[in-house]
């Protein structure tokens, strides 16, 4: 009986234990893999030192929030939907546990926000009527202009009427007396003489009261005119006053005075979320 050696059986119990060898090694590097892969999601989750810092930076930036174009009001929801979310996402972050104090305060911070929003609103709908008063002032000032030039017009006309019929006159009892004096009245006549002198006399005294005429009209326009340019300076004085009040009015409205009262939102929330994580440190 001849003896022959069992090598298929080692071989075949080597590759056993050799299967066995990697299934375990598999089974290692798997579970090293699995470990690894349990702490890096456990390092990549939410805390809440990390939710408080990004909530900060969050109301930071909406604090410094500027807007470019009047009217302002209209960013104002916009801008209340965005705190409101911030805050939301961040209650309702598994990492963060808010507790009442919190809850109250930042209430009692959104309902003064909004009320000081609303007055701001409610300010800048009177800029239209504002508005609309200086435009009306403004056209006032035009119609004083214009209706001071109609009335200095037709006084200057009545003036240069008076004048000119008053100057002629004057010249018609010049040439009047001029030519009585040249009338010849014999020497020899006294009714002559005295009726010459007579009429000299007469055309004199007219040729005076003409004059006299003249002047007290002249002064009379003068009069006239000077105190139609006071009343148009009063008038236009007192509604350029009014124009300016205006301008200084609508000059105050037509800037965001919003940005201080948010600034001091964001600054009081987060105050009140530095609180709340001292207070659960503590």
């Amino acid at each position: 009986m001849s003896y022959r050696p069992q090598t298929s059986s080692r071989r075949s119990t080597g590759r056993a234990r050799g299967e066995v060898h990697r299934e375990k090694a598999k089974r290692k590097e798997q579970r090293r893999h699995s470990g690894g892969k349990y702490l890096l999601e456990e390092s990549e989750a939410p805390t809440f030192e990390g939710e408080v810092a990004k909530t900060i930076s969050r109301l930071q930036s909406l604090g410094s929030q500027t807007f470019a174009f009047s009217p302002f009001s209209q960013y104002y929801d916009d801008w209340l939907l965005s705190l409101k979310s911030v805050l939301s996402e961040f209650e309702s972050n598994p990492a963060v546990k808010v507790d009442e104090e919190f809850v109250w305060l930042r209430s009692q911070l959104i309902a003064d926000v909004e009320s000081k929003l609303a007055k701001h609103k409610q300010q800048e709908a009177e800029l239209g009527k504002v508005t609309q008063k200086l435009s009306e002032k403004n056209h006032l000032l035009v119609q004083i202009d214009t209706e001071y030039a109609h009335a200095t017009h037709n006084l200057a006309s009545r003036r240069d009427g008076e004048i000119k019929r008053l100057t002629r006159r004057v010249h018609d009892y010049e040439e009047e007396l001029e030519q009585t004096n040249m009338m010849k009245a014999s020497i020899l006549s006294p009714f002559a003489r005295r009726a010459k002198s007579q009429k000299i006399a007469d055309v004199t005294r007219k040729l005076a009261a003409a004059k006299a005429e003249l002047e007290s009209v002249v002064k009379q326009f003068e009069v006239e005119q000077e105190k139609l340019h006071d009343e148009y300076e009063k008038n236009k004085q007192a509604v350029i006053e009014q124009v300016r009040g205006l301008e200084k009015e609508i000059e105050k409205m037509d800037i965001d005075n919003s940005v201080e009262d948010r600034r001091v939102a964001c600054e009081a929330l987060i105050n009140a979320v530095k609180r709340l994580l001292q207070r659960k440190k503590a």
